[in-house]
């Protein structure tokens, strides 16, 4: 789409849109950006992730949220639906809804090959923009690897990496600590395609 082809978006005009349509969209300082369907992969991981974080909090003060609850961020005008979050305490809401939230402590997002240059820096940089936000993981849907960013101070964050099916991520935000056999349950990777060598 070109410049001349944009179109501004107000957010009631976004809000009025996704009530409507058939699939999901972010929004972004006045243009409204269609999500790419996710993979059975994508699924599965951030469905282990949510189930064991909610079952882990289940008498303790915090929500747990996944993909259907949209997060608003007003420093950068933008509406995004994060694969999970976690909200301590009570959540904040954008005004008169309950299904767009502000507050997040934690999100977790699962990578794919599309996405995951925008979840690492675009994203990234606009969720530190959130006052309650302390911790970001980036789960890859397609090998064992993920990365956990925590803050450390203002405008400090320290960076992890996990790679290794015997390796357990312990969450600095909130206790919790899962390992990366739980994370990958019922994942199925693809098999690299076979290069066939031509012989004379």
């Amino acid at each position: 789409m070109t410049a001349a082809q944009q179109q501004y978006y107000s957010i009631e005009d976004y809000l009025q849109v996704e009530e409507s349509a058939d699939y999901k969209s972010e929004y972004i300082d006045g243009q409204i950006i269609p999500m790419a369907g996710g993979t059975t992969n994508h699924n599965q991981i951030a469905g282990n992730f949510y189930s064991e974080l909610n079952f882990a909090f289940k008498k303790l003060d915090y929500r747990v949220y996944m993909s259907d609850v949209r997060l608003w961020i007003p420093e950068r005008r933008i509406f995004t639906y994060p694969d999970v979050m976690v909200v301590a305490g009570e959540p904040e809401y954008y005004p008169n809804r309950t299904d767009m939230i502000l507050n997040p402590c934690l999100i977790i997002e699962v990578l794919s090959q599309s996405t995951q240059n925008h979840d690492r820096q675009g994203k990234f940089e606009s969720y530190r923009t959130i006052p309650t936000f302390q911790e970001y993981l980036l789960i890859d849907q397609t090998r064992i690897y993920a990365e956990q960013f925590y803050k450390t101070a203002k405008k400090r964050w320290s960076l992890s990496e996990y790679d290794q099916e015997d390796e357990a991520i312990s969450l600095n935000s909130v206790n919790f600590k899962i390992s990366l056999i739980d994370i990958y349950n019922k994942v199925t990777f693809e098999a690299a395609p076979i290069e066939i060598q031509e012989t004379e």
